[in-house]
């Protein structure tokens, strides 16, 4: 047993950036009143710059933590709302709003960005049809004389700004008004089909840093980290996350890897540490994720947590979490920015929950463990040509916030029928389970916590100086099994199928992910979608994308048209076709309400001409496919395949949790299920959880911890004891993240509820449902 610091997990930069800086003003001795003065206007910038939201996550540091004293223990049970914006399209988005000068910036209006009074709700602009916009957030910068405010984003595969006062786009940014960020990649732009993050980037001074998100496939491209100059568009740095030669990290690949290996990319959250000039990044797995007989080795910078200055993009550390990912364990949470008591002395720390169900608590400046972690010997892998790591590492401390196990006799009562259950039982009676990292293979085997369980984007908060980490997870075990085949459900043009139209668009771009029978899987159920969700609704997802979902760019009008009257028919195939008139949405901006000036539309009108973009997302290869290898390399003749597979309701409850650490002593120290799922309390189901990831977690420095679920209600929590102290009924779910804020001397609540609950069965009652549209909701003190 190793452990985990060796120079296999954990590198730190010579250059002398793990000592910290000292100021000048510690070295001596100053007069008490003088300290007080300098406290004193301490507090006072922190109190005016507390007061907005302006950044995703709430800060830098992705904290969702806020210093606001209005709302506390003793009167949040006095909440109630102050104000509904509605988005008028019926559309479920996951965003983080965006306030700052009394303005909120919101998506709504068929994917249009709004400015509404952060007060009131009332439109004061709208920039039009963003279709393709980064769904759960946009980034803002300003000037130090505040003269010029940027609203920043991806669209298109571009980076775009617009006037933060205006709301128009700003043409002297990049290319007349864009940067195209497929340029610059080891890979041929034109057959680069995705490479924008849904999550937006980080400002750090005046340098927009961003991830990005790659696709899943073969030869998918690598997830570069870069900043770019926020005035100019000019790129300042660029760090290659799939190492080439001459790299540090060169030697955990084959020779010539970064020739076809894609991902290792931040496509979730990142943090940075203001202070010291450090950005902190989750890295996600390499491309192909589930079968890397083409990536022998260790396969750095993948499942790390890396440290890079934030002004030059130069390495100082990392830490590796998952070596040679086999099953998609991307670490996406925003790395928690901490400070804890340990072995006597203050330690800055970073926190990062992982899709593992493991929190790595490690110290700041140097990546080294607070807490042993050891490398355990893990099962070998049976594929052919597969060289999967012996060991894996396994933090002593603290606990696991999910569960990391599961049999048969864990199979869930209430929402299986008893002949499922059997079923489901049978089948992990018979896969293979040898732990969390049980290797996939050409029989079905057991992944607990699923791919898409643990933690994943938007999940993590912390109260950074009591060193109070919250985590929320979802258990969601995954049955994998590789085939050669690739997945047809999950790319285009693979396979011919016979029948109606609708049936054969859903079998190419649906099943996979939602199920044979609408059921779902790694996505939702699309039992009755129709009914939950208007054409126009549906047909903008499909085409901009939701979620984990990506944009089916590249149907056409006739084919999404067949696909909902599948949707709405299955049993008679989808034969007939909607008429397609009804699926176009009004006007845009949809009409209603007191409607703000429309001032622009489709963001920088070179970006939207850009014959690149209308590449489909995925491809002729289909999601996984990808194109050959390039010649001269050393690659395997065959490929391996699989869906994610993700069971979300074969596992009894809770589904999802909510996690307070101390990690000033490592513990936990409450857990609590999130929210409730209607249709298992019928069956007699207690303390459930809600299905699917629980995000929106936001931390009060009065002690409650605000969170929004997927059942349609946000609550308020004691952080001392997890206790529910106030619950408030939304419109619809929520998936995005909250904020929370001030304004004109009233602190406010925002929440998106605009997610669909469930089925029918699993909607709230009418009498508990405010009489409100789906749209963002404010909460506030009378």
């Amino acid at each position: 047993m190793r452990l985990r610091g060796s120079s296999k997990n954990v590198r730190r930069s010579p250059s002398g950036i793990n000592q910290a800086a000292t100021h000048p003003l510690t070295r001596r001795k100053l007069p008490a009143i003088f300290i007080s003065v300098l406290l004193a206007l301490a507090n006072s910038a922190a109190q005016k710059q507390q007061t907005t939201w302006s950044d995703y996550g709430g800060g830098s540091d992705n904290s969702h933590f806020v210093d606001l004293r209005k709302i506390t223990k003793a009167n949040v049970t006095k909440l109630k709302i102050a104000w509904t914006y509605e988005t008028h399209d019926g559309l479920p988005y996951v965003f983080n709003p965006i306030i700052v000068d009394g303005l909120m910036y919101v998506l709504a209006r068929d994917n249009s960005l709004v400015a509404i009074d952060a007060s009131s709700g009332a439109e004061k602009w709208i920039h039009a049809a963003l279709n393709g916009i980064s769904r759960r957030g946009i980034t803002y910068w300003q000037s130090p004389d505040r003269k010029d405010r940027r609203l920043i984003f991806t669209l298109h595969q571009q980076l775009q700004e617009i006037d933060a006062a205006t709301g128009k786009s700003i043409v002297t940014f990049g290319a007349s008004g864009y940067v195209d960020l497929r340029a610059g990649i080891a890979r041929d732009p034109g057959n680069i089909h995705s490479i924008q993050s849904g999550t937006p980037g980080k400002v750090f001074e005046n340098l927009i840093i961003l991830g990005s998100s790659t696709g899943e496939g073969y030869m998918a491209p690598p997830g570069d980290l870069r900043a770019y100059d926020v005035r100019s568009g000019k790129l300042v740095w660029q760090f290659r996350t799939v190492p080439r030669p001459g790299d540090f990290g060169y030697d955990t690949w084959p020779k010539d890897a970064w020739q076809y290996i894609g991902g290792d990319n931040a496509w979730g959250e990142f943090s940075i540490d203001a202070k010291r000039g450090i950005v902190y990044f989750g890295l996600a797995a390499p491309k192909y994720e589930m079968y890397g007989a083409d990536r022998a080795g260790d396969n750095l910078f993948s499942d790390c947590v890396l440290a890079l200055d934030a002004r030059t993009g130069k390495y100082l550390w990392h830490f590796q979490e998952v070596h040679h990912d086999i099953w998609d364990y991307d670490p996406t949470s925003a790395p928690q920015l901490i400070s804890v008591q340990h072995e006597g002395k203050k330690v800055d720390a970073v926190a990062q929950a992982g899709k593992t169900g493991f929190l790595y608590v490690l110290d700041r400046m140097t990546g080294k463990p607070l807490w042993p972690i050891e490398e355990r010997p893990v099962a070998k892998s049976d594929m052919p040509g597969e060289q999967s790591s012996p060991t894996q590492p396994f933090p002593t401390k603290p606990p696991p916030f999910a569960r990391q196990k599961f049999s048969a006799q864990d199979v869930d009562p209430y929402l299986l029928t008893p002949e499922e259950r059997a079923r489901v039982q049978q089948q992990i009676a018979g896969a293979r389970d040898v732990g969390m990292f049980t290797p996939p293979g050409t029989t079905d085997s057991i992944q607990m916590p699923g791919n898409r369980g643990g933690s994943n984007w938007g999940m993590t908060a912390s109260d950074p100086q009591r060193g109070v980490v919250y985590v929320s997870s979802i258990d969601a075990p995954s049955i994998l099994h590789l085939y050669t085949e690739e997945p047809a459900s999950l790319g285009f043009g693979l396979v011919r199928t016979a029948g109606p139209p609708g049936g054969q668009v859903y079998q190419q771009n649906c099943q996979g992910c939602h199920g044979t029978n609408q059921e779902g899987g790694a996505g939702p159920s699309l039992v009755d979608v129709t009914k939950r969700l208007t054409a126009p609704a549906i047909r903008s997802i499909i085409l901009n994308g939701r979620g984990e979902m990506p944009a089916l760019s590249s149907l056409n009008d006739g084919q999404i048209s067949s696909l909902i009257s599948y949707l709405a028919d299955p049993k008679n195939g989808g034969a007939a076709t909607f008429d397609f008139s009804k699926l176009m949405p009004a006007a845009r901006p949809n009409a209603g309400g007191d409607q703000g000036p429309v001032v622009a539309e489709g963001g920088a009108p070179a970006g939207k001409l850009d014959s690149g973009m209308k590449i489909p997302w995925s491809g002729p290869y289909g999601m996984m496919g990808g194109p050959p290898y390039p010649k001269g390399v050393h690659a395997p003749a065959v490929r391996y395949y699989t869906a994610w597979n993700v069971m979300y309701k074969y596992i009894d409850p809770p589904w999802s949790t909510l996690t307070s650490y101390d990690l000033n002593r490592g513990t936990i120290k409450w857990q609590i299920p999130i929210g409730e799922d209607p249709s298992a309390l019928k069956h007699g189901a207690k303390a459930t959880g809600s299905l699917e990831e629980q995000r929106g977690i936001i931390v009060t420095s009065t002690g409650l911890v605000f969170l929004a679920a997927g059942d349609g209600k946000v609550r308020a929590y004691d952080d001392a004891t997890g206790k529910t102290l106030w619950s408030a009924q939304l419109p619809a779910g929520s998936r995005g993240i909250p904020a929370m804020y001030e304004c004109n001397g009233r602190q406010y609540l925002v929440v998106s509820a605009t997610w669909p609950i469930g089925s029918d069965d699993s909607s709230p009652d009418a009498k508990d449902k405010p009489e409100t549209k789906t749209g963002y909701v404010a909460f506030s003190l009378p």
